[in-house]
């Protein structure tokens, strides 16, 4: 008898490969409003310096013939990027300033950012690291080595985050070997992973990927990022929980964005579909104001509405911390 349900969905997981996934990816705008049963549109420059990519997986749970598809808004580059708006800066976050040795970022107190990987299995048109140098900053193989020795060197570390690019698209072997040389590192105790490929390409949540973060020594958490409930699918939810078994804190970041998740119903149900599969809703930010995305952003006034409805719709532990990051300051800052 063929499977049905989870099992099926985890065993299908398993025998696919996520890199054949990932190369058949969608990269071309007039393919996308095709895929999507949309008319045809000029592309916008910024198209040509932060290109389309989008897996078709992500692409299957889009709807048909809507063009204000909280997904599809995420991934289409449009007009609106090419508008210059004052205060929107090719580094918000003045990261390049943070930036202490090849890859690695440090900006708060016992922690420090490697960034594993320049690539990304989906470009999110927000993204605020979309004109980051990653080859000028040491985001390269070289660069990783330089930046272990960095963090090997600096007792007054404890917890590395691995970020990118997202440094899932390292492939099982070169994961298991980063995540080997850390915790030869005595001083780390924890390892975090900010990723998006649970959420747009599920297929990389491989046996080896869950082998490596069972066996390590530190303390593992995963944050991923999912902004809308539509995201989430069955073969999504499955491999979450395929990472849950392996013992690592699930918790997720949001970006609240315009069009997309800025109202309290589609957030609660955001939350409360988190919460089903086993992810504590942890953050939601404010938009970074990265060139090109202020079509974006939703006031902080209009924000902070939206987490007192969700606090009187949603048990504490399923409310998300509203956040900006400022450049400079210890922490992320909490709006409310």
């Amino acid at each position: 008898m063929p499977q049905s349900g989870p099992s099926a969905i985890a065993a299908a997981e398993r025998g696919f490969s996520w890199q054949r996934e990932l190369a058949a990816a969608v990269r071309d705008a007039g393919e996308l409003r095709s895929l999507l049963g949309l008319p045809d549109e000029p592309v916008p420059r910024a198209a040509g310096s932060f290109p389309l990519l989008v897996p078709r997986g992500f692409v299957r749970r889009m709807r048909r013939g809507d063009p204000l598809d909280p997904l599809l808004l995420q991934v289409l580059p449009t007009a609106a990027e090419d508008v210059v708006v004052g205060g929107f800066t090719a580094d918000p976050l003045l990261e390049q300033e943070a930036v202490a040795a090849p890859g690695l970022v440090r900006k708060y107190a016992g922690r420090a950012l490697l960034l594993a990987t320049s690539a990304c299995a989906v470009n999110c048109r927000y993204c605020f690291r979309r004109e980051f140098p990653y080859v000028e900053s040491g985001v390269t193989r070289a660069g990783v080595s330089a930046a272990l020795d960095a963090i090997a060197a600096d007792a007054t570390l404890h917890e590395v985050i691995l970020s990118g690019g997202d440094p899932l698209l390292l492939d099982d072997d070169r994961l298991a070997e980063l995540v080997g040389r850390l915790e030869a590192i005595p001083h780390l105790a924890r390892l975090r992973i900010h990723t998006r490929l649970p959420v747009v390409l599920p297929e990389r949540v491989t046996d080896g990927l869950v082998s490596t973060l069972r066996r390590t020594r530190l303390a593992g958490v995963i944050v991923v990022h999912a902004n809308h409930p539509a995201e989430i699918d069955d073969m999504v939810a499955a491999g979450i929980r395929r990472l849950a078994a392996a013992g690592v804190i699930l918790l997720n970041q949001s970006v609240l964005l315009a069009g997309v998740n800025d109202s309290a119903g589609t957030l609660a149900e955001l939350s409360e579909r988190l919460v089903q599969i086993g992810v504590v809703p942890y953050y939601l930010h404010l938009l970074d104001r990265v060139r090109g995305v202020a079509h974006f952003e939703v006031a902080e006034r209009e924000a902070r509405g939206l987490i007192a409805e969700l606090r009187r719709r949603l048990p504490g532990y399923a409310v998300p911390r509203l956040a900006r990051e400022v450049p400079g300051e210890a922490a992320k800052v909490w709006i409310s």
